[in-house]
């Protein structure tokens, strides 16, 4: 008997391996989906994107300059 149920046994306890570890995605994916829900959010807005795009790019609007903060200390 034992024979018979030892290969189910392993089975479930390499299904319930494989939920927890599909669970722990799942979280993790639900977290990247509400963060970048909130970054469209916040792209909606073109205050924001202006900023970004100054501070990722270096774009400018014509006749503005970027002075660009250096770390001096090291």
């Amino acid at each position: 008997m034992c024979v018979n149920i030892f290969p189910d046994w392993l089975k479930i306890m390499s299904n319930k391996n494989e939920i927890t570890l599909l669970q722990t995605k799942y979280e993790d994916l639900l977290n990247t989906e509400k963060s970048l829900k909130a970054e469209v959010e916040k792209l909606k807005n073109p205050e924001y994107v202006e900023r970004y795009a100054k501070e990722k790019f270096l774009y400018t609007k014509p006749n503005e300059i970027i002075i660009r903060k250096t770390d001096t200390t090291e």
